[in-house]
């Protein structure tokens, strides 16, 4: 056996080939009631794939997506898996910028979008010097005629080769706490390793109906369940949007066994005026990522007869870390769980970076073949999260003496609304834009439905007009709706420490004080004058 072949073994373009020969006719897909067999998807993935290098594709070549969940989204990832290509789905929530200046980090080659997205991806790639080749995804599109790829004229293609483990086969993007997001390059190693890690603790067998309503442009929405079920033989039921009515009615009729959400989505569900009597004899397990499940949301579930287990995981772990074995679902609410199998975890001091023993509370490391190989093109970033080969999450979690952990709360200004990562500079970036903006510092506060929302705390120039409608408003125009803060609090000033870094602790605590955006001083005024001369007080560490 030649060492070439030993460096596949772990493709995933391998798994629709070998569902395919098992059960040719076995349902892969229910694409919104439209059926999709193994052998069907195995057809289409390999003629893409040979489709995708006649047209001068190489591997490494990175495929971008504007899509709602769909079979032909899945046709394509597993195209790109046998081609060596890497699957880059952008967020279809996002702004014309921001899709744009996603397009750019991970200088996509080719762009493929579906009608409800096409307005969208055109926008955005009119925005772009270098834009990619542009097509639609599905059987009248791209897999009827593919596009020759849009290259950088000194870019230097590598030679068509065979896929290898180590070759990439994700990229998503992160917001993580800078203002530019990160491009998470996932291996087909990675994505192996993380789903037989799922396998051992939340198992798929071919017998299972998974729901998948996660958007396929997180990782989740290919490695939390859909992947696995694929990978075993089971069949997903993909939904493009969560409407919670249709949800309920979806796994009664589909006789859905297991699913995946985060905790707004089982919110949504529970709020049902049928979710009392709906149906959910079918579902065995639900499993609840994104952000920590409220205990007596995850009591309403169990009390309805439904195992819904918590987890915890990260883009850059591919995603799968922590979860609640299932037997011990209602013994342990609100707890992440343990490692997943071939998961390694420690807790590290945050100030020393010491590593801990026994109980502890501290930063999380994790170390394992989930772990992914680095930020897109940015060694700096990847050198800061990557350290001895452990990841440091930012996470800040207790650890108890039988080695469960909690997640406590997170060492980065990050936080999560509706199981969407927020940054809050990038948020800061736009409001800076606006020219009543001298000082701003977004912080999340708990909301019941979202987990988290953005709050903005504002200083105005002086003698500039403007209200809280407005700045919202300047927000919708250049960020995604989740993104928009939820409310704009207006202040005389931020707190700051010595160094000039804003004290955001104050801000989440209250200890600022608000004012109405009506009284702005005007600068002609001796009084805001001799104001606006005094030192500032400053918040030290």
């Amino acid at each position: 056996m030649s060492a070439a072949s030993i460096d596949q073994w772990h493709t995933l373009g391998r798994w629709p080939a070998e569902r395919a020969r098992e059960a040719p006719d076995r349902i892969a897909i229910d694409d919104r009631g439209v059926p999709v067999s193994y052998g069907e998807l195995e057809r289409r993935a390999t003629a893409l794939a040979r489709g995708l290098r006649a047209a001068g594709y190489v591997p490494g070549d990175r495929i971008a997506t504007l899509t709602g969940n769909s079979a032909d989204h899945v046709v394509l990832f597993f195209a790109c898996a046998k081609a060596g290509l890497v699957l880059t789905p952008l967020s279809w929530r996002l702004a014309a910028r921001e899709v744009a200046d996603q397009l750019a980090i991970a200088d996509a080659v080719l762009l493929l979008s579906d009608q409800t997205f096409e307005a969208l991806a055109r926008s955005a790639v009119a925005r772009l010097r270098r834009p990619p080749a542009t097509g639609e995804l599905g059987t009248s599109g791209v897999e009827a005629s593919v596009p020759a790829p849009s290259r950088n004229p000194a870019e230097v293609p590598q030679a068509v080769r065979e896929v290898r483990d180590s070759d990439p086969l994700l990229l998503t993007f992160t917001s993580g706490t800078s203002a530019r997001p990160k491009g998470v390059v996932l291996t087909h190693a990675n994505c192996f390793w993380t789903n037989l890690s799922l396998s051992r603790t939340a198992p798929i067998t071919p017998d299972d109906v998974v729901l998948a309503v996660m958007p396929q442009f997180h990782v989740g929405g290919w490695n939390v369940q859909p992947l696995l079920a694929w990978w075993t033989g089971a069949t997903v039921v993909l939904e493009q949007t969560f409407e919670p009515a249709r949800v309920l009615h979806l796994i009664a009729e589909r006789r859905v066994s297991t699913m995946m959400g985060v905790p707004a989505h089982y919110l949504m569900l529970a709020e049902q005026a049928t979710f009392a009597d709906a149906d959910l004899a079918a579902l065995r397990l639900a499993i609840v990522g994104g952000a920590p499940m409220p205990e007596p949301l995850l009591r309403t579930w169990h009390a309805r007869g439904v195992k819904l287990v918590q987890g915890y995981g990260l883009s850059e772990a591919s995603p799968n870390v922590l979860c609640v074995p299932a037997a011990l679902a209602r013994d342990r609410l609100g707890w992440a769980g343990t490692a997943y199998p071939y998961v390694d975890v420690a807790v590290a001091d945050p100030v020393t970076g010491e590593v801990l023993d026994g109980p502890a509370t501290g930063e999380l490391l994790v170390h394992g073949p989930g772990v992914f190989a680095g930020y897109f093109r940015d060694r700096e970033a990847t050198d800061r999260a990557l350290q001895d080969g452990w990841l440091h999450t930012g996470d800040l979690v207790e650890r108890d003496d039988e080695g469960f952990f909690r997640i406590v709360d997170r060492l980065s200004d990050m936080y999560i609304s509706g199981g969407e990562n927020v940054a809050p500079a990038e948020v800061e970036a736009v409001l800076r834009g606006h020219p009543a903006v001298a000082d701003v510092a977004v912080v999340g506060e708990p909301d019941e439905r979202w987990g988290e929302v953005g709050i903005a705390h504002v200083v105005l120039r002086r003698g500039i007009a403007t209200d809280a409608q407005a700045l919202i408003g300047h927000c919708r125009d250049d960020l995604a709706a989740y993104k928009v803060p939820k409310r704009i609090a207006f202040v005389a000033e931020l707190p700051h420490t010595a160094s000039g870094k804003t004290v955001r602790r104050e801000l989440r605590t209250g200890a600022t004080t608000q004012v109405p955006a009506t009284t702005v001083p005007d600068p002609a005024d001796p009084a805001t004058a001799r104001r606006a001369a005094q030192p500032r007080k400053e918040a030290h560490r």
